[in-house]
């Protein structure tokens, strides 16, 4: 059974990779072991997304009075919620199944294995093993979640974030550690279903990895909806042994113990390059990632790897892009590399987050003289008129030559915006440029031109 590619995990990056190579003529196989569409589409981007929006319909409701729709009081079916993300998810997974067929990649379930001279074994559910070889393997196996010495999962009372979408019961609180992505989008949707949530975060900002000035309107926000914040915190131990938990938390005070139901940890994810034959074959790792080039050669020629266990974002369309990129490179083309610093960052609580490029204090440590405009949705006619007021859109150029440096949005919708920015980055657009683009009125979108005409001192409506 020989292919011109195997790949292995059928992730984002690894089924996306798939079906280019298919696409260029590439005879593909792709090996799973558990479910196509990996984490994202079965338990991580889509699943949550479809819970996210569940909890927005829940609060719209509990606000219909707002808008000038009175409603009976409104009560939500956990089970049914649940029930409705892992049916969204079994779509996702079933249109992966459509794909794999359409392109005519085989898929081979089981546990894979990579192994010297181009092959790779495959470990079935029966036990039983095959091999089989290609001129090109792609190592695509993904991540999950990080576990800390002293907050150890059980998936029972300190679960990970794959638990916290299939609870059979919603708990009446919930201590979630970490304030990543992953973390406050559970502490959203948990705490507008009802559950009492505290963040517990480490760093001196939430959403750490984002601009200081959107971490702040979050907590702000977060607050308003009575989520309780500590920051500058850790989570030093958890005892499990009553009915709930008793989590201990070092503060910059002292100790506070927090009991709760469930405590999520939310403090990373892990790659998942353990046991699946890297050593045996010669490929190298470094801090916990495979070592890689720009088209994600590894050192052992014919062998590759893509998405998470490689060093940049661990996110989906991340992973893809670099699915797309290794196997044109195979397939002889001349892809160009990804430029890692001009990636969006997404998260989507409510407000939401988008970001792409420098925050203020990152440009300003690269030595950039700046100009930045802020641009409030408190004072744009699409958020009023949407209800949608909370939060802002934030530009920052280069004062020399106009370079779009970054932006950073956190409000409704933000997340279908920040696609504008990457482009304009990628065209090398100048903040003049943006300023005389016209925007549509009334829309968020106009917030970016506002902004802009703020770092410029032409803002009109503010």
């Amino acid at each position: 059974m020989n292919y011109d590619v195997i790949i292995i995990g059928s992730g984002p990056g690894g089924y996306v990779a798939a079906i280019r190579a298919s696409q260029l003529g590439l005879k593909t196989a792709i090996v799973e072991r558990e479910s196509l569409g990996g984490i994202c589409l079965n338990w991580g981007c889509i699943p949550t997304k479809a819970l996210l929006k569940s909890a927005q319909v829940f609060e719209y409701i509990n606000h219909a009075a707002e808008y000038g729709i009175k409603t009976a009081p409104a009560e939500a079916d956990f089970a049914a919620v649940i029930k409705r993300s892992r049916g969204v998810a079994d779509g996702m997974s079933k249109g992966v199944q459509f794909l794999m067929k359409k392109n005519k990649i085989e898929v081979i379930m089981g546990t894979a294995k990579v192994k010297p001279g181009n092959k790779v074994e495959v470990k079935g559910a029966d036990g039983a093993t095959k091999e089989i070889t290609a001129t090109n393997i792609i190592v695509a196996t993904g991540s999950r979640s990080k576990e800390l010495p002293n907050i150890k999962q059980d998936g029972k009372k300190i679960i990970g974030y794959r638990q916290a979408m299939a609870l059979p019961e919603q708990p009446k609180s919930m201590v979630v550690v970490g304030s990543g992505a992953i973390g406050v989008e559970f502490a959203y949707f948990y705490a507008t279903m009802g559950t009492k949530v505290t963040i517990v975060e480490f760093l001196e900002n939430i959403v750490p990895v984002e601009d200081e000035d959107i971490s702040k309107q979050l907590l702000r926000n977060f607050k308003k909806a009575g989520i309780d914040v500590m920051t500058s915190s850790s989570v030093e131990s958890v005892d499990t042994s009553g009915a709930g938990c008793k989590v201990q938390v070092k503060t910059a005070t002292g100790m506070q113990t927090l009991e709760c139901d469930i405590v999520l940890s939310a403090v990373g994810v892990v790659a998942n390059i353990e046991n699946i034959g890297l050593e045996e074959t010669g490929i190298k790792t470094e801090k916990g990632k495979v070592v890689v080039d720009e088209f994600y050669r590894t050192g052992v020629k014919g062998y590759y790897a893509i998405g998470d266990i490689v060093s940049g974002q661990a996110l989906a369309h991340v992973a893809s892009a670099e699915g797309i990129i290794c196997v044109e490179k195979i397939a002889g083309h001349n892809p160009e590399p990804i430029d890692y610093n001009n990636i969006p960052g997404c998260t989507y609580c409510t407000p939401e987050i988008a970001s792409v490029g420098y925050t203020e204090k990152a440009a300003k440590a690269a030595g950039y003289e700046l100009k930045i405009g802020k641009f409030p949705f408190s004072a744009s006619g699409k958020a009023s008129a949407a209800g949608a007021k909370d939060g802002f859109v934030k530009m920052i150029y280069d004062a020399k030559y106009g370079e779009l440096l970054g932006a950073h949005f956190i409000g409704a919708n933000v997340t279908e915006m920040i696609a504008e920015i990457v482009v304009a980055r990628k065209l090398e657009t100048t903040g003049h440029e943006i300023l005389k683009s016209i925007h549509p009125h009334p829309t968020m979108s106009e917030a970016i031109m506002e902004a802009t005409a703020d770092a410029y001192g032409e803002v009109i409506h503010l």
